[in-house]
């Protein structure tokens, strides 16, 4: 595939930042730094890899202020290399472009509106009632329900799934496998057996949201399962019914939401924690991975609750301590009580 090459004198007139070196160096892709060679330029954002540097054959790098005068390599300078790097990489990688029109294999239920600027593709069904916007791609294999919308530039991978009278925004990523608006795990006990409750609320995602392959989100039991704006979801994700994400947080893989829980704005949640039910977290929180929230979270702040690792006999023998602490924290408690008592006899 040919590529366009762009001098950094042209990407620093699009994107800012400093060019530091040979402004006519041209640059058609994105590299390692321990990785890139001619025609690529790469990145440094974090100072452990500032000894990859040193060797990179790179033809430019973006750096830091602070890291402008590590190397003589060509290089932008700017105030954040990751989200340069970012910007850049999604230019010089845009994303495929598909012809507007509806593939003959199609299945278009009655009174769908689809636009002429969207493409629909091979084996895709598409549901009575349902409203696709201009720009949207949806690829071989979708299921958009009944009374669904899609907005406009909106992009689902091949073999999503969209439930009935879901709504999703505009600049919405949607990867393979996922699925949007399954009924939520509503159940009722009654005489040795479970009852299934109606799912009856919807999905209602916000702009500029990116949903992973194979996460799934299910509707509300009554109220609506709500994704705001801006909020990046990794894959195998469990969102559960009337859960509610706030704007620009960001979710890592297999982390599980039980059902009610609210999450801020502004969140950041490592992946496999586990977020109990009908619980709060508030803007600006950052989870760490593997924790496991079970109580609301009132105040920003970063939250662990990771058990270390260590080798098998340790964790046994400190497994073992743990299922006696109640124990020890009783003894404890009774031997100050007579340490004070000690000290009363003294004086």
């Amino acid at each position: 595939m040919d590529r366009t090459a762009y001098r950094l004198a042209d990407i620093v007139a699009r994107f800012g930042g400093q060019v530091m070196g040979d402004a006519e160096t041209r640059i058609q892709q994105i590299g390692t730094l321990e990785k890139a060679g001619a025609g690529q330029i790469a990145f440094l954002a974090n100072a452990k890899y500032r000894k990859q540097l040193e060797g990179s054959q790179a033809s430019a790098v973006i750096l830091s202020i602070a890291d402008a005068d590590a190397t003589s390599i060509p290089r932008i300078v700017c105030d954040n290399p990751y989200s340069y790097f970012a910007r850049l990489s999604a230019f010089l990688n845009p994303l495929r472009d598909y012809a507007p029109g509806i593939h003959p294999s199609a299945v278009i239920g009655k009174g769908a509106q689809i636009s002429p600027q969207a493409h629909i593709g091979p084996q895709v069904t598409v549901g009575e009632g349902a409203v696709i916007g201009a720009g949207t791609v949806v690829m071989a294999g979708c299921v958009i329900g009944d009374n669904t919308a899609l907005g406009e530039s909106t992009r689902l991978y091949p073999r999503v799934s969209v439930y009935h009278d879901c709504i999703i925004g505009n600049h919405v990523i949607v990867h393979s496998g996922a699925v949007i608006g399954s009924d939520g795990f509503g159940m009722a006990w009654e005489n040795g057996r479970w009852l299934k409750i109606p799912q009856i609320g919807r999905v209602l995602i916000g702009d500029h949201v990116e949903i992973g392959a194979n996460t799934t989100i299910d509707r509300g039991a009554l109220d609506d399962t709500v994704i705001e704006e801006d909020v990046k979801l990794d894959n195998q994700i469990q969102v559960a019914h009337n859960v509610r994400i706030g704007a620009h947080t960001a979710i890592a893989g297999c982390v599980g939401i039980a059902g009610s829980a609210v999450i801020g704005k502004y969140c950041r949640i490592g992946g496999s924690a586990g977020i109990l039910g009908h619980l709060s977290i508030a803007d600006g929180v950052e989870i760490s991975s593997f924790t496991l929230v079970g109580k609301s979270i009132r105040e920003k702040g970063v939250y662990s609750g990771i058990y270390p690792f260590s080798d098998k006999e340790t964790w046994l023998k400190s497994a073992a301590h743990l299922r006696h602490l109640d124990d020890m924290f009783a003894r404890i408690k009774q031997l100050e009580k007579e340490i004070e008592s000690l000290k009363g006899e003294k004086v």
